[in-house]
């Protein structure tokens, strides 16, 4: 999802959150995948996604058309597994973008093979449109600030627009993890959610940064929500594993790690504290026992 706070925040509390993977990767096999534990210096890992995965923002940036860092989750799990890797999630990817071109980039999915060992996957926010809704919601939310005015545009229709989008992307979803099982037939598959955008409890925090209605910002929480359960239920019938990068308990274990200062949940979006890069070099140990990021379907 291509918004102002994943490109700064979100790619960044998700590469350190999702370290945790590397625990998953080499201990929780999948049906029909070889167990990774003792054996990963040889583990041919490829990455697949959306800005989430590819991070935007983050240094150092080392490819322009996908806004792709070498400090992103895939690169510190594969630091941390010792393993061989192939990353080619690209910002703005949707589901289609597995098996089509995106700019200069060819399609994901071609870097995929039966020696592939470990794939990783966060896509979705695109395919709902999550860029263009909050983009809407912050252009409505002047004509009523105390309300809840983007929710109801999205609900003109007399059901939830998100939640409609969600909906409509679960069998791509669903077609996107069976190709992967068809052409990296003895992969272990993890499917990784997207960390938290809005305050957990639901509570407003209209800014310069954050510049939408009271009532909306836990409308938006919830169709965040929607999509990772969404993806969790996606990844439970395929076989593989979800590792969830949005649980209140995690993100705070994660931010602690990055800042050395345990946000409060109810703190202003823009008071929460950013990322640094340098920290996201930092030992993977401080995450991987957090049980909640270890969150298997």
């Amino acid at each position: 999802m291509d918004t102002p706070r994943t490109r700064s925040l979100g790619g960044s509390a998700l590469a350190s959150g999702v370290l945790a993977l590397a625990c998953v990767a080499a201990t929780a096999p999948a049906a029909g995948a070889s167990p990774l534990h003792g054996k990963t210096h040889d583990l041919a890992y490829v990455a697949l996604g959306d800005s989430a995965a590819s991070g935007p923002a983050i240094p150092d940036q080392v490819d322009a058309n996908c806004l792709r860092s070498s400090k992103n989750y895939p690169s510190l799990v594969a630091t941390s597994l010792k393993a061989t890797l192939t990353d080619v999630s690209c910002s703005s990817a949707t589901t289609a973008e597995m098996t089509a071109p995106q700019g200069t980039a060819p399609p994901q999915f071609d870097a995929l093979g039966r020696s592939t060992k470990l794939v990783t996957l966060t896509i979705g926010g695109n395919d709902i449109g999550f860029s263009t809704i909050i983009g809407t919601c912050a252009t409505v939310s002047a004509t009523d600030l105390a309300g809840a005015p983007c929710k109801a545009k999205y609900n003109e229709g007399g059901t939830d627009g998100v939640q409609d989008a969600v909906n409509a992307t679960a069998p791509k979803v669903a077609e996107v993890l069976r190709d992967i099982k068809k052409r990296a037939p003895h992969a272990r598959v993890v499917v990784v959610g997207y960390a938290d955008i809005f305050p957990a409890d639901g509570g407003s925090c209209t800014s310069p940064t954050a510049p939408f209605a009271a009532g909306d910002f836990a409308w938006m929480r919830d169709g965040e929500l929607a999509l990772n359960a969404m993806l969790k239920r996606q990844a439970r019938r395929a076989g593989a594993t979800y590792v969830d990068t949005y649980t209140p308990g995690v993100t705070r274990s994660v931010r602690t790690v990055m800042t050395g200062v345990a946000p409060s949940r109810t703190a202003p979006c823009s008071a929460r504290p950013a990322a640094t890069p340098g920290a996201l070099s930092g030992p993977t140990h401080h995450i991987q026992g957090t049980p909640a990021s270890r969150s298997a379907a």
